[in-house]
């Protein structure tokens, strides 16, 4: 901290290696739509945070992978493909965390493979797999790859299979403190009408 020096760490984002109030900007990409629980990310990220302090992220929704997920539709006895949340419960999860003035977009990349193994490849080189409890625990045999390959041919455009990627843009901020006159905290009253 300081000096200008940066200081790079790795560490789970649902226990970060920070001090509480300690810094100024959180920025995450493509990293909170791997943890088991996603309020508890944003609890963390706000307990790091200092008071103004901003939070920016991308994550993953609902329709990442939505072909992958529908062409092993057959072999629906296990799941393959990650269920990433809606950005409707993404800024539910901010805000319950307790941070203010959050703002979400959204928008849909589609990257498009020659055939299937193309897109697994990838997937594999950026260190993605399925790892929840609904998984096949030995590995996916020749039948159900062959079956998932044939499944996807039904989303072939122009001699390209697509890849669907709905990125989430984040952002939002910790409040700062409110004290009043004498360092007494400041609550909103409202009136009903």
């Amino acid at each position: 901290h300081g000096g200008g020096q940066q200081v790079f760490l790795c560490g789970d984002n649902e226990q970060l290696p920070l001090r509480s109030a300690s810094v100024d900007l959180l920025w995450s990409n493509l990293s909170y739509q791997w943890a088991n629980k996603p309020g508890l990310v944003f609890s963390e990220s706000r307990r790091v945070l200092r008071p103004g302090g901003l939070l920016m992220f991308t994550t993953l929704g609902p329709d990442t992978l939505k072909e992958l997920r529908q062409a092993f539709g057959a072999d629906a006895a296990f799941a393959h493909v990650h269920r990433f949340p809606d950005m409707h419960d993404v800024g539910d999860f901010l805000v319950q965390a307790g941070f203010g003035d959050p703002v979400m977009d959204m928008e849909t990349l589609t990257l498009t493979y020659r055939d299937l193994n193309g897109l697994l490849k990838d997937l594999k080189a950026n260190g993605v797999q399925y790892a929840g409890l609904d998984r096949r625990r030995g590995l996916t045999g020749r039948k159900i790859m062959a079956q998932a390959a044939q499944g996807y041919e039904r989303f072939r455009d122009a001699g390209r299979l697509p890849a669907t990627f709905e990125v989430i843009y984040g952002h939002a901020w910790k409040p700062e403190s409110r004290t009043g006159p004498g360092g007494r905290p400041v609550i909103d009253i409202q009136l009903r009408r």
